[in-house]
């Protein structure tokens, strides 16, 4: 599908409040046909969605430890997760210890997905995820571990206030990318 096409059909899907505030673009260079072009988000007319760029405001992450040490990064802890780690250690551990170790590993198993969700984001990859996108249903691409397969449910008109709304605690485990445009969404309710 040739990238106007895709566009198109990408921006019909669009949530009515933030059409004309999001903008998919795309730079190719067609006289080196073997340098990849770039694809990304915009909203109001500023790069937001571009892991190559220096100047944009979203973090990304090149470490595992730069997100382990990450104070912004809040991580919630479930009853289960608690009571693994006490089974794990029979009960020998204080109980402020086990969140420490329960959130320990799952800032560990984040951290592991975070960046391999944001290491291979190219024109190609855009490309293959949006078509991607356009074949799955909402649930299967807001469950996706897939950043911008995320990027794309949260902006779409099929995403009600309702389910938006209902969303906080899982998107406090996604990518601060992910995490602002559910901030935009958010502000356009």
């Amino acid at each position: 599908m040739s990238w106007s096409k895709l566009k198109q059909q990408l921006e019909s899907f669009l949530s009515p409040a933030l059409s004309g505030r999001v903008e998919y673009r795309s730079t190719s260079y067609r006289y080196l046909p073997d340098k990849a072009g770039l694809c990304y988000i915009a909203v109001d007319k500023k790069n937001v969605f571009n892991m190559s760029d220096a100047a944009t405001s979203i973090r990304w992450y090149q470490t595992e430890q730069e997100i382990k040490n990450d104070p912004q990064l809040q991580i919630p802890i479930s009853k289960e997760e608690l009571d693994a780690v006490r089974a794990e250690t029979k009960g020998l551990v204080p109980e402020e210890r086990l969140k420490v170790i329960a959130r320990g590993r799952k800032i560990g198993e984040l951290a592991k997905e975070l960046l391999s969700a944001q290491t291979a984001l190219s024109k190609s990859n855009f490309v293959a995820v949006a078509n991607k996108f356009l074949s799955l249903s909402i649930e299967e691409s807001i469950e996706s571990k897939d950043i911008l397969l995320n990027i794309l449910a949260l902006i779409d008109r099929r995403v009600g206030k309702k389910r938006i709304q209902n969303m906080s605690g899982k998107i406090k485990l996604k990518h601060p990318v992910v995490q602002y445009f559910y901030e935009l969404r958010l502000s356009t309710m």
